[in-house]
Order: structure tokens, then sequence, then C-alpha cells
């Protein structure tokens, strides 16, 4: 199911790193930005993989719009490598499914 996961992450994260900062920055419900939106993606990805490591939650900074697809990168890089179990990694593909399909 990583495999899944590692498509849907790869289509969203090459959506974001091609989006414009306008179109990043502009208004997303229930954000109040796409990038906003992705941040709180990123952070659910990073979440789910200190839940699997048994690390503590951290917060995923806020860089900057520009930041945020290489964000969602590498938190859910770092879940992949950690080779969730199948129904979080299911979970996660759809997360990231939901986020690329709103874009």
């Amino acid at each position: 199911m990583t495999g899944d996961l590692a498509v849907e992450l790869d289509r969203v994260v090459d959506r974001l790193r091609g989006m414009p900062l306008t179109k990043l920055s502009a208004p997303w419900p229930p954000y109040p930005s796409r990038a906003a939106g992705a941040r709180a993606l990123a952070q659910r990805l990073a979440d789910a993989a200190a839940d699997v490591s048994g690390e503590p939650r951290r917060v995923v900074p806020d860089v900057g719009d520009s930041a945020v697809g290489d964000q969602v990168a590498v938190t859910g890089a770092d879940l992949i490598a950690l080779e969730p179990p199948e129904e979080l990694a299911h979970f996660a593909a759809n997360a990231v499914r939901e986020v690329r399909l709103t874009l």
C-alpha cells in the first residue's frame, strides 16, 4: 500500500511545486490558503510518522508558501520509509489524494 501513497505523494508534490505563488496563497476553504492546507497535510503525515516510530509529534514549521511542496515531500517520504501498517498507509494515501483532487 505504500506504493499507492508514493504515487499520490509524487502527484501532489509535483502540483504544489509547479503552482504559482499567487495560487498557493489564494483562499482555499476551509483553510486560509492552498499552502496552509498543504501544510496541514504535511503535519498529518509527520504526525503519522511520529506515531509509527514512537517518537514525539513535532510541529511542521511554516517556512513560507514556496516550500510547502518540499515539506509534503519530506514528511511523506519519512512516513513511507517507516513502512507503516497497511491501514495507515491507505489512510495517508487517501488524505494525499483528496488534497490533490481539490488543488
